[in-house]
């Protein structure tokens, strides 16, 4: 009897030994579980920051990009309006070169009409005349204006106008035999195209 009082005894410490570890053990779960929440909350709180951190940083770049823009757009618009009104100058004054270098053709023909009055002399205005025709004709050859070679030519619809057809023995069908207005090229552009008697 007193053996079996001692194996209950001995058994009653041994459970009580046990709980005291299962507390310990559920004591040190609890103390990681407080520990482990606290690291969470803290992890949490610094993500927090770092995107309200992240987010500051962003509305910043699209305030300098808006600002940029901004500034872009405005530049255009003054180099659109500068474009625009140096355009309508240069068409408003595009023969401004060519007139200035007319004027010393209008002096010369002043000059002859003036000294025919004073002298009457038709000669030497024709002879003057001629000089200030073949003058202006080198000045605008200056510029890229040629006369058209037409008569003999096949008749071409982009650089003659035919004001009439004719009966030529001479010629085939279709081929310019007379000039009545001559045409005029500026550069490879027809200025104006020849006005033609055609054979037809």
């Amino acid at each position: 009897m007193a053996e079996q009082e001692k194996v209950n005894t001995v058994e009653e410490q041994e459970d009580t030994l046990n709980q005291g570890a299962d507390v310990q053990e559920e004591a040190a779960v609890d103390h990681n579980d407080d520990i482990d929440s606290s690291e969470d909350s803290g992890e949490a709180g610094g993500q927090e920051e770092s995107a309200s951190s992240r987010e500051q940083e962003l509305e910043r770049l699209a305030e300098e990009h808006q600002q940029r823009l901004l500034r872009t757009q405005a530049d255009f618009d003054n180099f659109r309006r500068r474009t625009q009104k140096e355009k309508e100058e240069l068409a408003q004054y595009a023969s401004m070169k060519l007139v200035g270098q007319l004027l010393p053709v209008m002096d010369n023909f002043e000059r002859a009409v003036g000294a025919s009055k004073e002298t009457g002399d038709f000669e030497a205005l024709s002879k003057g005349v001629d000089m200030i025709f073949r003058q202006m004709a080198q000045l605008l050859e200056q510029e890229g204006l040629r006369p058209m070679e037409s008569v003999g030519q096949p008749f071409n619809p982009e650089f003659h106008q035919a004001v009439m057809t004719v009966e030529s023995d001479e010629h085939e069908e279709g081929i310019v035999v007379e000039e009545l207005q001559k045409g005029y090229m500026l550069k490879e552009k027809v200025l104006r195209p020849a006005m033609v008697k055609v054979s037809g």
